[in-house]
């Protein structure tokens, strides 16, 4: 521990930022929204075969015991709770909600566990100079069950909470007993920093500041039970502790077992001499928690430990380490504490494989936790040093709204607390890989659709949320690619029964984009498209999505050595799916039809004939096409890719433009609905750096503000973003989806309107809806795929509204040309 003997000085590294979620301890939202929406007749009818097929399908699965990917008849309802989460990208995550309480673990690689566990606290304890306690309390507000002797005396009203990603900041006012307290949560999210961005650890950092005019003697406990706060499970596991001693870290380590496989928790101090630290290798946490509560309040530590550690119990535990400092009038003095939790080796529940998580490349697999508590405790000022400059550059920006400040950071939560998984590739799959392949070095990685829809790598989204990574983890993102290309060559040629149809098909068709890696409940990396609604093989945007994101990710920072061989690499792949959707190019002219199915992203949205969306995003591959080739110098590939580009432009202008923005589709009725999505195929193109090789200028401009009038200002008087589809000057009623807000569609929508200059716009269409989530909803770190007019949103912490970098980027881009 480090112990400061005068007054902190102000530190605008670590100092409580303007920016952030923030919220008083006993904060309550005013509107309490939920997922129990219920369709119209109309849209029932639509889809009632799909609903049949579902629940015989949902009945048989829970029969069977197999996991079911979308659980449509057990949703989940924000609690309104969340703060800051901690732990890194790909090595598991332990929500932390803004009332001090730990919570939603996702320890086991993309399943989520919904539980607060009382035993996991903080607790202070304050004497008077003649060593009285005069104040002995929980610092969390949140109401528990168990452990009936301890107590929370804070008074909500008079602390305070902020949370901007990756850190957060607790200020607890305690002035009656003549202290003030402020709890510095941080985790390593750094960009490009690869090693610390994949480490399973958060530093907790309290100062403790003395105001009044004599001596106060101040503990800060911290507390953990083995598992998850599943009781069943928990109680299944065998478990036990033990002290250790590494270099300036004191600490105990809890050993136990998640679904059998090995974990363990590493509480921690860092060791000074002004402080005592003392240490709890068991106590009960079904129990009235009297022993280590008494422990605490009475001497300010736990008893002396006798053993340095406790045997073998099957059941639950806890333990427990304490820090204890005496601070003069008018000084202060911080205390370092650190929790570590290290689940090397993961399986999935078809255990056809093992897998060493990422972070055992630099620390290995075996007690890996106390090399880990040296490293956060010898690290975490860099860590901070590196947060503060990443996301300075955004808020000393004056030319930013407050709003977009805390929103860009805080929906990058889910790049860590998206059920991701990052794990090494073994020696017999690295002999398989090219020498330019960066799996070699970073293994494989994949994120969930959402903690609902639970299948890795879902493509038609990460197309949207992978603006987050190109901007802060461009190899992670590559990576991802690299799986991607050899996926698209895989068969799987099981057979399935698609819900929407009834049809049966082949699992994974080779020569097509998958919709996703697997599910994490199955063997994903090795079980492709776990999705099982649509034939995903007819799918008109994956193949167009990949290519697209080739480019992108080639072409964002200009052409180099490292960008030719990436697209060396990814040509074959692109080349083939291009080839593969050219089927879908029904009459000839270029342009590629939908075939009257949901057979895109809008999975219940039908789209007929030529479609905006599908269209346009065929046509900016065409495009890309044509740079690609160019680029490798495939003077017939690029020929033939422009000439298509040529036809298919006339084509798309020609079916689809109506004077005031592009039809949705060639239908007879919906062709009317004004799309919030239709410039999907353009904000690529412009985030890539090009302009208006596709799109004319003048249309694009156009539809934008007919968007922005109708979907925007006229849907929830522009306070809610962009609904999905407008016609007739109300939402489209059409299907479910086309009534909704896409979160992440209109990050992205904004982000095309700031491209084109409309910057008012732009954070307008933005704001109103985050501002919305996170004021009233509370669904701050929750962030669902879609939200209702009223009352009601769809499947929370979701992947699109990564796309909100989209925006940073292309703020980013005009940055630079104005220069």
């Amino acid at each position: 521990m480090t112990s400061v003997k005068d007054k902190i000085p102000p530190n605008r590294e670590t100092s409580v930022p303007k920016y952030g979620l923030k919220v008083r301890l006993n904060h309550t939202y005013p509107e309490d929204r939920s997922q129990d929406f219920v369709p119209s007749i109309r849209q029932i009818w639509a889809i009632l075969p799909l609903v049949l097929r579902y629940i015989w399908y949902y009945i048989v699965h829970r029969i069977t015991g197999k996991s079911i990917v979308m659980d449509y008849l057990k949703t989940i309802r924000s609690k309104q709770i969340y703060g800051v989460p901690i732990g890194g990208i790909g090595c598991g995550t332990i929500g932390r909600g803004y009332r001090g309480e730990f919570c939603r673990f996702q320890l086991k690689p993309g399943l989520y566990e919904y539980n607060t566990v009382d035993a996991n606290q903080f607790i202070v304890t304050i004497k008077d100079r003649h060593h009285e306690t005069i104040f002995h309390s929980l610092l969390s507000t949140f109401p528990k069950k168990k452990l009936s002797s301890w107590q929370s005396f804070i008074d909500g009203s008079e602390c305070f909470y902020t949370g901007l990603y990756p850190r957060s900041w607790t200020e607890y006012d305690l002035s009656k007993f003549g202290v003030m307290l402020t709890c510095r949560q941080v985790t390593p999210i750094i960009p490009n920093n690869y090693k610390d961005t994949s480490l399973p650890c958060a530093v907790f950092v309290w100062d403790i500041t003395n105001i009044c005019d004599e001596d106060r003697t101040v503990t800060i406990a911290f507390t953990f039970k083995n598992g998850v706060g599943d009781k069943s499970k928990d109680r299944a596991s065998t478990c036990s502790s033990k002290a250790f001693s590494l270099g300036d870290s004191e600490g105990v380590i809890l050993y136990h077992t998640i679904d059998k496989m090995p974990c363990s928790y590493a509480l921690s101090a860092k060791v000074h001499p002004d402080f005592d630290i003392s240490k709890c290798l068991y106590f009960d946490p079904n129990s009235d928690g009297i022993e280590p509560w008494i422990q605490l309040k009475n001497n300010g530590s736990f008893d002396k430990i006798s053993d340095k550690s406790y045997g073998q119990i099957f059941g639950e535990m806890a333990c427990g380490i304490a820090a204890k400092t005496t601070v003069g009038p008018g000084e202060g003095a911080t205390a370092e504490l650190s929790l570590v939790w290290d689940m090397p080796t993961v399986q999935f529940p078809k255990r056809m494989r093992k897998y060493s998580r990422y972070y055992t490349k630099h620390f290995g697999s075996e007690n890996a936790s106390v090399r880990i508590v040296r490293h956060a405790f010898d690290n975490y000022k860099d860590w901070e040093q590196a947060i503060f400059e990443w996301q300075s550059k955004v808020l000393d920006n004056g030319e930013l709204p407050d709003w977009y400040k805390s929103a860009l950071f805080n929906e990058t939560y889910f790049v860590s607390d998206g059920g991701s998984i990052w794990v090494t590739v073994d020696e017999e799959e690295v002999k398989k890989l090219s020498k330019n392949d960066p799996r070699i070095e970073l293994g494989k990685f994949a994120l969930l659709e959402g903690h609902e829809y639970r299948m890795y790598n879902t493509y038609d989204v990460h197309f949207y949320a992978s603006f987050s990574f190109i901007v802060n983890w461009p190899l992670l993102q590559s990576v991802l690619q690299y799986d991607m290309k050899d996926a698209i060559f895989t068969e799987i040629p099981d057979k399935v029964k698609m819900l929407y149809d009834g049809e049966i098909v082949e699992r994974k068709v080779p020569n097509t984009v998958p919709h996703d890696i697997g599910d994490p409940g199955e063997e994903p990396f090795v079980l492709l498209n776990s999705y099982p609604i649509h034939d995903v093989s007819q799918w008109r945007d994956l193949n167009s999505k990949f290519v697209l994101q080739v480019f992108r990710d080639a072409f964002i920072t200009g052409l180099n050595d490292s960008s030719v061989a990436y697209l060396n690499d990814m040509y074959d792949a692109c080349y083939t799916v291009m080839h593969k959707s050219e089927q879908f190019d029904v009459d000839g002219d270029g342009l590629i039809e939908n075939s009257g199915c949901p057979d895109q992203t809008f999975d219940t949205w039908v789209m007929t004939g030529a479609s905006a969306y599908c269209g346009g995003l065929w046509l900016a591959a065409l495009f890309a096409m044509t740079k690609i080739a160019d680029a490798l110098q495939k003077t017939e590939d690029k020929d033939k890719f422009q000439k298509l580009l040529d036809k298919g432009k006339v084509a798309f202008e020609r079916k689809l433009w109506n004077g005031r923005n592009y039809n949705f589709d060639c239908s007879n009725e919906e062709c009317r609905s004004i799309m919030a999505d239709q410039l999907c195929g353009q904000w690529y193109l412009r985030s890539c750096g090009f302009n208006y090789e596709v799109f004319p200028q003048d249309r694009v401009k156009t539809a934008l503000k007919t968007i922005y009038e109708n979907n925007v200002q006229s849907f929830c008087n522009g306070r809610m973003g962009a609904v999905n589809g407008f016609i007739d000057g109300a939402a489209d009623k059409f299907t479910i989806q086309s009534e909704e807000v896409w979160t992440g569609v209109t990050y992205a929508l904004a982000a095309s309107m700031i491209q084109e200059g409309m910057w008012s716009e732009g954070f307008n269409t933005a704001g109103g809806m985050y501002k919305s989530m996170t004021e009233r909803f509370g669904l701050a770190f929750d962030t669902p795929e879609a939200l209702y007019a009223t009352k009601y949103y769809r499947s929370v912490s979701y992947m699109r509204p990564l796309s909100i970098w989209s925006m940073q980027l292309a703020i980013n881009q005009l940055k630079i040309k104005n220069e």
